[in-house]
């Protein structure tokens, strides 16, 4: 790094830009500190004038150069932001200006674009930042108005742009289009990354990213980081999209659609051919993405984990009991309290894939016999495409110490867990004899542990339904393969019926977002009733309570006129204002909850609405146990009171 007084620096600053190109910098009065790597420094930190003292009012313009090599990007980190925010727009006041996308010459003048405009706090700014080219600058700016805020200080680096870089084929002619092959002479795995990527894509862009596996090959696509908008706004209210085709074109189904923000998100085709794709409309583009692919053979890492059960995996319907033990397990079990080990007494890890079979039955061990002591059993379960794995409990009977039914840490398990942004979590634990409601993954797999560490002659273990759905455990309306997760109703199919949350009534998926779009005949309009609700968040149930919510619209965009719904409440109706209406249903990668059920009704618009119940929000809970007690409005006589 290498600092210079103001007016050398800007003798500097001069003799450069005069060199590059002559342009005139952004103001005459600029003042600049110039970072480079001319002395291999690919490194420092920067801070504002007197930092961590409160800096000046009236700074007219100090610039920040960062200039590393042809073959290098720019990193800015700041480690401590406290800059005065008076307006919500940050232009005006003081602020800090990032220019990010220079031409090829590095060069910052009156006609330079800035990428970012920053005032406020840390928690205001985009974690890191990044320029396109070798290049970037910053502009600190203040008013006349006195303030305390300390400035800020960061860090920079200088990274190797080829870090970066695609590792498929360009399609010439085009921006961003890119192909990857499988064959005996390309990659069968790499990475590939947005446009300009670590910086921001160009606002407008439509990149298509087309993989071609062999007959006997599959696609997997793990998007390490993707960073499009903060917030969990609907896709269907996005401008940015990246969505995934199972398939060589657009017209193939939707098995994955990413608006917000997502890490470690796993798609794996069905088929030879995955098609990836961004659109960008947003006058404000993010960071983008960065991913890996990676073509597998379809059955290569696909196989039981007990050899024994191999054969059982070649039917299309399985049932899938691990080995019978020998019984002597059984009458010597471990005194009751007594510590009982965790070594397994049976080898029955099993890996159950939709390549062999859709559905089928699993077991706990030696079922419906008594299960042995010591048993450490895993069941993984792994899906492709839109695919989610759902058990459905057949019979359940564990042996339980007694006391809290509900405590399951000191007792025989079955604990299932799903697999989110490359962990594995836990959503719940089931224990003694109580029937557990239907289980749903979060993805394409899902995991099982079955501890039965203890047992009894007099307990059977558990056995279960599984399958493969691509529907999400909804079983009405008709399917729509232009989304992950989308159902139409459809008047001249059904008058009525009825709908639900995924899995209902089990604990719906996390991190998912399914719609529901209804359509009456010119002249109609829709009535909903929703007759149980326990969707898991707080009021208003936006993402700074990390709620997850059902949205109602009359249009495809969001409605003004409705505010987001969840907590638990009460019987209530909705009524479309025509003949069409959408319901979308967003959970969060939190907490759950059991859902929602309603029934519909397509009847005519000339009818007048039917009786909304008073919706009154001191009702409103979440299932999580909070309460919120609101001031309750009464309408009498065309008064508030």
């Amino acid at each position: 790094m290498h600092e210079l007084p103001a007016m050398q620096c800007r003798l500097v600053a001069f003799v450069m830009l005069l060199i590059v190109g002559g342009h005139s910098a952004v103001s005459p009065a600029c003042e600049c500190i110039h970072f480079t790597s001319t002395f291999g420094k690919t490194s420092g930190t920067f801070k504002s004038p007197d930092f961590p003292r409160a800096y000046d009012n009236n700074i007219e313009c100090l610039l920040y150069s960062f200039v590393a090599r042809r073959d290098q990007i720019v990193e800015l980190t700041f480690r401590t932001f406290d800059v005065q925010k008076t307006h919500q727009d940050c232009i005006r006041g003081d602020h800090v200006k990032a220019f990010l996308h220079l031409e090829k010459s590095g060069e910052v003048n009156e006609k330079s674009s800035w990428s970012h405009v920053l005032c406020g706090e840390l928690s205001d700014l985009p974690h890191r930042l990044f320029s396109t080219g070798h290049a970037a600058v910053l502009e600190f700016h203040t008013d006349h108005k006195p303030s305390n805020n300390s400035g800020f200080m960061g860090t920079f680096r200088f990274l190797d742009r080829r870090l970066f870089l695609t590792d498929g084929q360009k399609v010439p002619g085009t921006h961003c289009d890119y192909v990857f092959t499988s064959s005996n002479f390309s990659l069968s795995k790499g990475k590939f990354f947005s446009p300009r990527f670590p910086s921001s894509y160009p606002a407008g862009v439509s990149c298509n990213y087309r993989f071609t596996a062999r007959s006997h090959e599959r696609v997997r696509v793990v998007f390490e980081e993707l960073n499009l908008q903060k917030g969990d706004v609907s896709c269907l209210e996005r401008e940015d999209i990246v969505r995934v085709h199972d398939g060589a074109v657009w017209m193939a189904p939707v098995i994955a659609a990413e608006c917000n923000q997502a890490f470690q998100l796993e798609v794996l085709s069905t088929g030879p051919d995955l098609l990836v794709r961004l659109s960008a409309r947003s006058p404000t583009p993010g960071q983008g993405f960065r991913a890996t692919f990676e073509f597998e053979a379809s059955g290569d890492d696909q196989q039981h984990l007990d050899p024994k059960q191999s054969e059982s995996m070649m039917n299309p319907s399985r049932v899938i009991n691990v080995p019978n033990v020998s019984s002597s397990n059984l009458n010597n079990p471990p005194a009751p309290g007594a510590a009982a080990s965790t070594t397994s007494a049976v080898n029955c890890d099993v890996l159950i894939t939709s390549d062999e079979g859709k559905n089928g039955t699993i077991a706990s061990p030696n079922y419906p016999q008594p299960y042995p002591s010591r048993s450490l059993c895993r069941y993984e379960f792994q899906g492709r495409g839109k695919e989610r794995v759902q058990l459905t409990f057949k019979e359940f009977n564990l042996y339980h110490a007694g006391g809290d039914e509900n405590d399951c840490e000191s007792s025989d398990s079955l604990n299932a867990y799903v697999h989110l942004e490359g962990r594995s979590e836990k959503i719940d634990s089931f224990c003694g004899t109580n029937l557990p409601l239907p289980v749903m993954s979060s993805g394409s797999k899902l995991s099982l542990e079955f501890r039965g560490q203890i047992s009894s002659r007099h307990v059977r273990g558990f056995q279960a339904f599984y399958s493969f759905t691509e529907n999400f455990g909804i079983s009405s309306g008709r399917q729509l393969s232009s989304h992950p997760c989308g159902f139409e109703f459809n008047s001249t199919e059904a008058a009525n019926g009825t709908f639900s949350s995924p899995n209902y009534p089990g604990y719906y998926p996390r991190d998912t977002e399914c719609h529901y779009l209804f359509y009456g005949r010119p002249g109609e309009k829709v009535h909903l009733h929703f007759t149980y609700f326990d969707v898991e968040g707080v009021l208003p149930c936006e993402a700074t309570s990390a709620s997850d919510y059902v949205e109602f619209s009359n249009y495809m965009s969001r409605d003004r006129k409705y505010s987001r719904y969840c907590g638990q409440l009460k019987g209530f109706e909705v009524e479309s204002d025509k003949r069409t209406f959408r319901v979308t249903f967003r959970s969060n990668d939190r907490l759950d909850g059991t859902g929602f059920h309603g029934t519909y009704h397509f009847r005519p618009e000339s009818e007048p609405n039917l009786r909304k119940p008073f919706r009154s929000r001191a009702a409103i809970t979440s299932s999580s146990g909070f309460v919120l007690v609101l001031i309750v409005v009464l309408q009498c006589g065309g008064r508030a009171w």
